[in-house]
């Protein structure tokens, strides 16, 4: 939440020609709600059951660069989809610049609670190992831009892609 996924995934659709999608929005077209809305009338259950179709709706998708909410990696079967999907890069930021991004946008309902910024810590240090262990490449977001970003996932992406090729098997 706040590394910025999807400016840097519409980036890197940009950059390499592929198609863009965005699971958050594919969620509120195929539910008709916002996603406030969805968590409101029918629990974060529901809300990680649409997410999951909607990653399901675009997995036989080729040239496609998909932005996904930061929870989705909390259903493991999941994981197993994006890394089947191609690569996965995980986007992160140190707590204080994804604190400064988010906590000002009122569309956060995970972080409506008496503290939110435990609660967005709390939410990066649970999601932190499953991130570690879905993603092929890491990129800090802290102090660089979307493009930027976008350009040194694609090029760790094409390196950790190349690597794996010439391991022996």
């Amino acid at each position: 939440m706040g590394s910025g996924k999807s400016s840097v995934a519409r980036q890197l659709a940009a950059l390499t020609g592929h198609r863009y999608s965005d699971t958050d929005r594919l969620v509120v077209m195929q539910s008709g709600l916002k996603i406030p809305q969805i968590f409101e009338r029918h629990g974060e259950a529901e809300f990680r059951r649409l997410e999951r179709e909607a990653l399901l709706s675009v997995k036989g998708w080729s040239r496609l660069v998909v932005a996904t909410g930061g929870g989705i990696v909390e259903l493991p079967e999941n994981i197993e989809t994006l890394r089947a999907m191609g690569c996965v890069i995980w986007l992160t930021a140190r707590p204080e610049m994804l604190w400064r991004r988010v906590s000002t946008d009122v569309n956060r309902p995970l972080l409506k609670t008496i503290d939110p910024r435990a609660t967005l810590q709390a939410l990066v240090e649970k999601r932190a190992p499953l991130y570690a262990a879905a993603a092929h490449v890491t990129v800090d977001t802290s102090e660089i831009g979307s493009k930027e970003v976008a350009e040194l996932a694609l090029e760790e992406a094409k390196r950790s892609f190349a690597e794996r090729s010439n391991v022996p098997s």
